[in-house]
């Protein structure tokens, strides 16, 4: 769609309302017949999570700005107050597109004879049953908490579930309240089978059925199940001489107890109870969200737990690595003969595991210096570096304890290698190390020979079994010497000069980024083949959407492939007509960030310019935060991420979403024969990694479907 640009103001879309469109998307796979219903549960389980992870930051957020500046305009010409609105609008949408979805699922899952059912409803042979594990599993964790003059109301933790129950005792004159706060350690739906008939029961549902055996010889006069969401964002405002781990301890627990943004209760609730919620946790009306069934819908997520193959994604193995094969999978060997890299999740994260496993026992290995973002608490990367240590070797760890709603866990990691001799560095005081870097030193011939392993995505093994991600294994000497050179700004503050490859932020990035867009905007004008191609996860910043503007009223094609937030209006007239924009939302999350500038020959060509990194174009991190993007020189890499990662991007037509001019999306329509990036990406091997083994298959060629409209 083109539309002609009137107002200069409207250059730029918001931010929160964009993320807020990529949620919809997300639940709109909970509502394609096309997707497995038990993923498309899970898919409503994630809609459900990611809302409320946008009222833990960008609500709270949103609130600062109306508060401490009410006249500040964001890029798109909204006031604080405006955007505030906006987003409630919008979030209350999906709510409903929520509760609807629910609904809809419920009766399929019923046609597949996974039943839901509450206490009443089951026959006396299973409530027995139910009776029995209520007792032994539910009744000894629960604490309910009366309220009265003595007893103030509870704290209500975040995401907490509770209900409040207003009981009379029987003979008594007056009525009291209570309140019970679902433990953590219960999980909040229960599955019961039955022949060849499953149900499951929410855990409140339960415990309100059997509120007797809590509230003996009481009558229950009324009741409201509800759900906290609070204020969770951290501010990083800590002086470079502040103790970094005080100041997280101290921070993390003010987060605990941040401010209520948002109460879920249903739309059964009483007037008095609403009431009786809103006055004890100081709430305004603005801040109450109504729900016709169940609460917190992200728990949703355990009916995937279910043994159901049929009503999901047919199970897929990630591949090994065939070029390991080669050499009798010694990493160290396969990477000294050539670059490769490797594609998540469809080729496995264990290569990454092996590779710093393998350091830990070669005798030859004498360094290993590694980035730390987001992983788990037992990580085999965490092991690998514990272990090299153990053996005597030189380890270095950059952890980055801001990592958000990670920063518990990443000081206990810390700690934990700390004590095993590993050398922990957190980075800087007023930057985040987003950077994904591994980098080994081994004696070989008697000098020192450096091995890299660049990735776009964290060192998290769960993460890689879903997340799309790039690793890049290399021991090309001049991107080497410039990963050491960044780990000594990283761990010394030792500012990096003369970088041979990698682009650096904040220190260079966001210059050498124009550099290259100026570039095509030269070769245009100059007669010569242009274009840019740009994977990523959002686009925020408003200089370099302006450069990308500038590019497109030159004439340069642009082919954006963004996931989530992109406030870049595409396709106006006279300011972004070049410009599509595309949204990949699918079995996988699509998270490499790649970009490709065409170097004065077509798009896709050997002659491109392909870099990878950890770096989506926002403020934050080409400002804010350390950040690499790195150069493609191996030819079969080169080829097998534009020719075949980016050309499968371009060419999918039934997992993609095109933006319209005003920040909204359509579905593509499919013309002709489909292509679905993941699958193909399922059953063809990459290029760099499938090896020279004889009977090794080869990957089906995709430039010849490639078609421009």
């Amino acid at each position: 769609m083109i539309r002609k640009n009137t107002n200069s103001d409207n250059k730029f879309l918001n931010r929160e309302l964009s993320w807020l469109l990529f949620n919809q998307r997300v639940l709109d796979e909970a509502n394609d017949t096309k997707v497995p219903l038990i993923e498309r549960v899970n898919f409503l389980s994630i809609s459900a999570s990611n809302l409320d992870e946008f009222y833990m930051v960008r609500i709270p957020s949103l609130l600062d700005v109306v508060e401490n500046k009410p006249d500040e305009i964001s890029n798109d010409g909204m006031t604080g107050q405006q955007q505030l609105k906006a987003a409630y609008n919008a979030c209350a949408k999906i709510f409903k597109n929520q509760d609807v979805f629910f609904r809809k699922l419920v009766r399929e899952l019923n046609g597949e004879k996974i039943i839901h059912i509450t206490p009443n409803k089951l026959n006396l042979k299973l409530r027995k049953n139910l009776k029995k594990f209520f007792n032994e599993e539910i009744l000894p964790i629960l604490t309910p908490i009366s309220i009265d003059p003595v007893h103030p109301f509870p704290f209500i933790p975040n995401e907490g579930l509770c209900i409040s129950l207003n009981l009379k005792a029987r003979g008594a004159n007056k009525t009291f309240n209570s309140v019970i706060i679902v433990p953590r350690a219960l999980k909040r739906i229960v599955f019961i089978q039955e022949g060849n008939k499953g149900y499951y029961l929410f855990v409140e549902d339960i415990i309100k059925y059997y509120f007797k055996d809590l509230f003996p010889n009481t009558k229950l006069l009324d009741s409201a199940v509800f759900r906290a969401i609070r204020d969770s964002d951290i501010d990083y405002e800590y002086d470079d001489d502040e103790d970094v781990i005080k100041y997280f301890e101290k921070a993390l627990t003010k987060r605990r107890r941040g401010e209520i943004v948002r109460l879920e209760i249903l739309k059964n609730t009483s007037p008095k109870k609403k009431n009786f919620l809103k006055k004890n946790l100081k709430l305004q009306d603005a801040q109450v969200i109504t729900l016709s069934k169940y609460v917190g819908l992200q728990d949703l997520s355990l009916i995937h737990d279910l043994n159901k193959p049929k009503l999901k994604f047919k199970k897929f193995m990630s591949r090994p690595v065939e070029r390991l094969k080669q050499f009798d999978n010694n990493c160290f060997a396969a990477i000294r003969s050539k670059d490769f890299v490797v594609h998540h999740p469809y080729e496995t994260f264990d290569v990454v595991v092996d590779y710093l496993n393998q350091a830990a026992v070669d005798p030859k290995v004498v360094a290993i210096k590694q980035t730390i973002y987001r992983t788990t608490i037992d990580s085999p990367i965490i092991k690998a570096l514990t272990k090299a240590a153990d053996n005597g070797k030189s380890v270095t760890a950059v952890v980055e304890i801001k990592a958000r709603f990670d920063e518990e866990a990443n000081l206990a990691l810390a700690n934990q290698m700390e004590k095993s001799g590993v050398q922990i560095v957190y980075g800087f005081a007023q930057l985040k190390t987003h950077a994904k870097a591994s980098l080994i030193i081994r004696r070989e011939a008697n000098k020192l020979k450096s091995y890299a392993h660049v990735g776009t995505g964290n060192y998290h093994p769960k993460n890689a079994k879903t997340y799309e991600d790039l690793s890049l294994f290399t021991a090309d000497e001049k991107i080497c010497k410039d990963i050491e050179k960044i780990f000594n700004y990283m761990t010394g503050y030792a500012s990096p000069a003369n970088l041979n490859s990698i682009v650096l932020s904040p220190l260079s990035m966001r210059n050498q980024l124009n550099a290259m867009i100026d570039t095509e905007i030269k070769n245009i004008k100059r007669g010569k083949p242009a274009g840019i191609w740009l994977k990523m996860n959002s686009l925020v910043d408003s200089q370099m959407i302006s450069k990308l503007y500038k590019a497109s009223e030159a004439g340069v094609k642009i082919e954006l492939f963004i996931r989530g937030i992109c406030c870049l209006r595409p396709g106006v007239k006279k300011l972004s007509e070049n410009i599509v924009v595309k949204s990949i939302v699918g079995r996988y999350l699509e998270h490499a960030r790649i970009f490709c500038f065409a170097n004065e020959s077509n798009i896709p060509s050997k002659n491109n310019i392909v870099l990878i990194g950890s770096a989506d174009l926002m403020p934050r991190n080409l400002d804010r935060r350390v950040e690499i993007l790195t150069p493609i020189k191996n030819p079969t890499v080169h080829e097998q991420i534009l020719n075949q990662i980016m050309v499968a991007n371009f060419l999918d037509n039934e997992q993609t979403w095109i933006m319209n001019d005003d920040g909204t999306y359509k579905k593509v329509k499919q013309k002709g024969k489909t292509f679905n990036a993941h699958k193909y990406f399922m059953s063809n091997p990459s290029l760099s990694g499938r090896g020279k083994i004889k009977g090794n298959r080869k990957p089906k060629k995709l430039l010849s479907l490639m078609t421009y409209e």
